[in-house]
């Protein structure tokens, strides 16, 4: 009978996301992941098997605890000047901002699972704007994804903050 955990798991994918959000995924390396979290390298690979499988539960839980929250509480919104505001300043701006963005860069065009998370992300935001823009709301979700990445970047989002 093997011994309990003796680290908190959820604390350590949130940690990875961070760690993710922040380098991405080539730029975070398993001893990156091992001071952070403060989990010896044998912990993490028994917990996780490995550093892509800790990749994907990290985005996973980024879309269940932020991504999934931010885009019910936008499809709430009907007005679409607020909608489009609300998204641009809300969406995927957590503790692991930028997760979904760096996944879709990064490793969505080479890694099928981290696609399809990206891609249920991405139409969450979409169906999100639907009651606000409806057929635009593919249309501005780009607009949107490109305001995070403009900001993430340290870029202004409109010509009005120059």
């Amino acid at each position: 009978m093997g011994r309990p955990r003796a680290f908190d798991t959820d604390r350590a994918v949130e940690t990875a996301a961070t760690l993710f959000a922040t380098h991405g995924y080539e730029g975070t390396s398993v001893d990156d992941l091992v001071t952070a979290t403060g989990i010896h390298r044998g912990s993490l690979y028994k917990a996780f098997g490995s550093k892509r499988s800790l990749h994907l539960t990290a985005l996973r839980n980024h879309l269940d605890h932020e991504i999934r929250p931010t885009t019910a509480a936008l499809a709430t919104l009907t007005d679409p000047e607020q909608a489009l505001s609300t998204a641009i300043a809300s969406y995927d701006n957590g503790p692991a901002a930028g997760l979904l963005l760096l996944a879709a860069a990064e490793r969505a065009p080479h890694d099928p699972e981290v696609a399809a998370l990206v891609a249920e992300g991405i139409a969450a935001l979409e169906d999100a704007l639907r009651p606000s823009h409806g057929d635009a709301a593919p249309r501005l979700t780009s607009t949107v994804l490109g305001a995070r990445l403009r900001l993430r970047a340290g870029l202004p989002t409109s010509s009005k903050e120059h």
